[in-house]
């Protein structure tokens, strides 16, 4: 996967943007076990990580808390996202918002700080340069989230409210 590095530290890479498709279109729980799969195929050595890195030293490394916090933050937005709905790109936006950008940060600052010495305002520092790229993202995911969703009803209806459609039926 093609990267571009600014910090010299963490990559930009379109696997941000790979969650959040994942997660908003399989909602909870599988877009969240996709990026599981995907963290564990780099793990077992597959070359798919960011600059085409493999192996349990990405996972342990720098930017290994952005890739825990990318499983955590598909199956928040995945839950968000089947509650909220994918008809309203304001709200996909959110739901990976607070998912795939919030969460991940939460996460990945700190594993980054950790692993590198450096201290908070070095941490908030590095995020805040990946801030604008994300933002990006989440506007291109809402979009194809809803085209996806408009074009291919059974995907607008997957999630929390599907379900209690489900169970109404069966009550009547």
């Amino acid at each position: 996967m093609p990267t571009i590095t600014i910090s010299g530290i963490a990559p930009i890479t379109l696997q941000t943007l790979g969650f959040m498709l994942a997660a908003s279109l399989l909602g909870f729980p599988w877009g969240g076990a996709s990026v599981a799969l995907y963290v564990l195929l780099i793990v077992v050595g597959l070359p798919i990580g960011a600059g085409g890195r493999g192996g349990v030293a990405v996972l342990t490394g720098p930017t290994g808390g952005f890739l825990i916090g990318g499983i955590i933050g598909a199956l928040v937005t995945g839950w968000l996202v089947d509650t909220w709905g994918r008809t309203n790109p304001l709200k996909v936006g959110l739901a990976n918002i607070i998912g795939l950008v919030l969460v991940v940060y939460a996460i990945g600052l700190p594993w980054l700080g950790w692993r590198t010495g450096s201290g908070l305002f070095a941490k908030l520092t590095l995020g805040l340069q990946f801030v604008p790229g994300d933002l990006i993202k989440v506007v291109i995911t809402s979009l194809v989230v809803v085209m996806v969703a408009r074009a291919y009803p059974p995907i607008a209806r997957r999630g929390a409210a599907a379900s209690q459609k489900v169970v109404s039926e069966k009550r009547a």
